[in-house]
Order: C-alpha cells, then structure tokens, then sequence
C-alpha cells in the first residue's frame, strides 16, 4: 500500500460547511481607478500588474527602483490636470506615505 498524498488544505474550506464569500480583494479591482483620501488630499490611484512592463520606474517613497514585471501602484492628485503628476509606487511605501518624516516631499 502506497502512502497517501498530502493536500494543500484550502483556508476557505470549513471542513464541508459552507464557506464565508471570499472578500474582495486588490486583484478584483486591479487596471481601476479608485479615489482614495488622507491627510494628504485626495488621489486617484490605479493598481498595476507590471507583467506589461518594460520600464524601470523610481518610486518616490523610498527612492528605489520598481523593476520590471512588480506589481505596483500609480497615483496622481484627484484634480483637474493632475494626470501629469502620477507617480509609481511600491504598495508598501504608498501606505506609509504620510509617516515619513520631514524633508520628504510627497512627490
């Protein structure tokens, strides 16, 4: 007798019970503009896959390269004009954008 495989248990399985709708999450809503507000203003951001990429961009948070292929985040200020002020950024710095410290421009 062979042993038995493991399975990879699946985190929404409740063991034959009906399982909670999965939330929703950023891949949902990945390519859409969404407006988000903080202390900050309010800005348009859209989440990028980065499988399209060809570019290396420099992501004004940390002040490091985005490579190639890395899903991403691109904002730009919720105003009129704005579109010419977008930014690409790693999701990570993008959330803790307004806890750095002084010196540091948003852009």
């Amino acid at each position: 007798m062979s042993p038995r495989r493991a399975r990879r248990m699946d985190p929404w399985d409740r063991g034959g019970r009906a399982a909670p709708a999965r939330p929703l999450d950023d891949g949902v809503l990945r390519g859409m503009d969404r407006v988000e507000e903080g202390p900050d203003g309010e800005w348009k951001v859209r989440m990028v896959s980065g499988g399209g990429s060809e570019k290396v961009y420099r992501c004004p948070g940390c002040d490091q390269e985005i490579r190639p292929g890395l899903p991403h985040l691109v904002s730009w200020p919720n105003w009129t004009g704005g579109e010419g002020e977008r930014r690409h950024w790693h999701t990570a710095c993008w959330r803790k954008r307004t806890d750095r410290g002084p010196g540091r421009s948003r852009y």
